[in-house]
């Protein structure tokens, strides 16, 4: 009885045997810590056009809505199934908006993407994957104006300034030509408020080549708005009789986890 009225009332607390460290098991995050304080932003795993090396988190999910010309809405929603593994769809509507008489949806499309290497200081973070999603539909030739992106690599590696991110990756549209294109892309992050985006896409000749650049605004850590512009500096007409000129858009992004 003395050993435990000691142990309760003496004000000089237990010490631990010599050279041994005394640890304290930090209290345990809850769901519900976080959905308090969401914290950080989420992944990115593209920037306007052009993929990044990021993946969505395990259990994580993401709706966009993309709105592009002549009243067009393109819709994704991807969801991070496994750890660096992300699997999407999407699906592209002609006309939804404005006063087009005709509105046509489109065949769906998937998105498949693996981060197989994390990166570090000096060693971009790669991951691999498959985009089917096309831009600006030609009713005539029944194909994209701008062709899927297919198969792809891509990298993302911060260049030395925090929020500075370069993207550059390779891919291949279709197996019929075998064509091998490139890109590059950068990002530069501004305290987490504010994103400047811009692209170099499309690179295998200079003439088919396209410029996009943009702003994306954090509204909140999960919740994100782009405006963008693509094919900055084109000019001509496809063979729908579609402008090549440049093309303004607005994306919307909301990023969560189950």
């Amino acid at each position: 009885m003395a050993l435990a009225w000691t142990l309760a009332f003496d004000p000089v607390p237990l010490r631990a045997e010599e050279g041994q460290a005394v640890r304290i098991r930090p209290k345990k995050e809850t769901a519900a810590d976080w959905k308090r304080e969401p914290g950080l932003l989420q992944p990115n795993p593209d920037v306007i056009d052009l993929p990044t090396a990021a993946v969505l988190d395990y259990g994580g999910y993401a709706p966009k809505s993309r709105f592009f010309s002549n009243g067009g809405v393109l819709q994704y929603l991807s969801f991070g199934v496994f750890h660096g593994l992300s699997l999407g769809a999407s699906l592209n509507v002609d006309g939804f908006i404005g006063t087009q008489r005709i509105v046509r949806l489109r065949a769906p499309s998937v998105q498949v993407k693996y981060r197989f290497f994390d990166g570090d200081r000096f060693l971009p973070a790669l991951a691999a994957g498959y985009d089917g999603q096309g831009y600006l539909y030609n009713q005539l030739t029944k194909r994209y104006n701008h062709k899927q992106r297919g198969f792809f690599v891509v990298g993302t590696l911060e260049l030395g300034v925090p929020g500075l991110e370069f993207h550059p990756s390779a891919n291949i549209s279709d197996f019929d030509s075998n064509s091998i294109f490139g890109a590059m892309a950068l990002s530069y992050n501004i305290q987490d408020r504010l994103s400047l985006l811009s692209e170099w896409d499309n690179v295998n000749n200079f003439r088919d080549s396209r410029f996009n650049s943009g702003v994306r605004v954090f509204i909140t850590p999960r919740f994100h708005l782009d405006f963008a512009v693509r094919a900055i500096g084109e000019g001509g007409r496809f063979s729908d009789g579609n402008s090549r000129g440049p093309e303004r858009i607005v994306q919307i992004k909301y990023s969560g986890n189950f």
